[in-house]
């Protein structure tokens, strides 16, 4: 029987691991990703002096802009992800919802989940070939979204987060 660490003030807790992750696309968890970067988002401050106080200057929130978020992936037979960005080129563009999710050391439960609502490929980095070299070949797909959402419910045990599927 596990227990689960609880945060109590003087009680330290160790971070997560930032390689044990997943990502799901179309309803199903993609398990190539080597990297997911630049996941963030920004609150513009708008600085302005209240009329009479001119010694102090205040903020109020403004635009809220969202980071394109980059994945990089070992080249394989897998096309699902490249023909998502080819139909975008051609003038389909196809928003879907898509989920990062950070799981605990055992990758049996999720500790936290973000959704990025609406998300679009907006870039391509095919991989470095060198036919000297013996480095695997990685592709990053950059995806811009609309929103980003803190899903909640990722505190929920998920069985299937250490068995992914595969990627058609």
């Amino acid at each position: 029987m596990t227990t689960q660490a609880v945060n109590s003030p003087g009680m330290p807790q160790d971070p997560y691991r930032a390689y044990n992750f997943k990502f799901e696309f179309q309803g199903a968890v993609q398990a190539h990703f080597v990297t997911i970067e630049g996941l963030g988002v920004s609150i513009e401050r708008i600085l302005y002096r209240a009329g009479g106080e001119h010694a102090q200057v205040r903020a109020i929130p403004g635009r809220v802009e969202y980071a394109p978020v980059t994945l990089r992936y070992g080249l394989t037979d897998s096309t699902t992800m490249i023909r998502w960005l080819f139909e975008a080129l051609q003038g389909r563009v196809r928003r879907e919802n898509v989920s990062i999710a950070i799981l605990d050391d055992s990758s049996s439960r999720e500790v936290r989940r973000m959704n990025l609502i609406g998300a679009w490929p907006c870039k391509l980095a095919a991989p470095n070939l060198n036919a000297g070299g013996n480095e695997i070949a990685i592709e990053s797909l950059t995806l811009a979204y609309d929103r980003l959402e803190l899903d909640d419910a990722s505190a929920a045990p998920t069985p299937s987060a250490a068995t992914p599927t595969p990627m058609a």
